[in-house]
């Protein structure tokens, strides 16, 4: 019996005990999901704290497979006894640069993160706010292309002391799919 076939048997005898336990098992379940829901912490970004070489691969145009790819480098810090995080990116082929400037509500337990564009100056928003669940961190926001309304999800994952992987996708559709459109691929420098 292959693994897949034997997880499949085993969440489903699963299911079964929960069904025939009732239903204040299943409730206390839910529950209990519920209650231990992610909060954003202190020092949630300290992995990015360095400097970094990054491989980007941008969408050109919605729904196609034209894809742009390019070099570009960042250096980040962390501040306020890591309840913020700068960062500082570059891509000199491109005379560009921008920085992503993250904050954490403590008392919310939710992380904003915000966007400045070097040309304009101007933080963007609205942030993608979020946290971290189990080393990966989803950032969602609700914004505009032109006049339509869009759904953004910037995900953190892959970390580890020398690299990480930051991607972003876009919904036209208030969430029901979602298109991705820019992954970036750190390493350390």
């Amino acid at each position: 019996m292959s693994d897949v076939n034997r997880r499949s048997i085993l969440k489903s005898g699963a299911l079964l005990l929960l069904a025939g336990a009732g239903t204040g098992a299943a409730q206390s379940m839910v529950q209990s999901k519920e209650t231990t829901m992610a909060h954003g912490k202190p020092g949630d970004f300290d992995f990015l704290a360095g400097n970094w070489k990054i491989k980007h691969k941008r969408l050109k145009t919605p729904q196609t497979s034209d894809w742009d790819e390019f070099e570009g480098e960042a250096t980040c810090w962390t501040i306020l006894g890591g309840v913020g995080s700068v960062e500082e990116l570059r891509i000199p082929a491109r005379k560009f640069s921008g920085m992503g400037l993250r904050l954490l509500d403590v008392e919310k337990g939710i992380w904003n993160d915000f966007w400045v564009n070097a040309k304009s100056g101007v933080l963007t928003t609205p942030g993608q706010t979020g946290v971290f669940d189990n080393g990966v961190g989803t950032f969602t926001a609700d914004d505009k292309d032109g006049d339509k309304p869009i759904k953004i999800k910037g995900v953190w994952d892959r970390i580890t002391p020398t690299s990480c992987r930051w991607w972003q996708s876009i919904s036209r559709d208030g969430g029901a799919t979602w298109e991705d459109n820019w992954y970036m691929d750190w390493t350390r420098a």
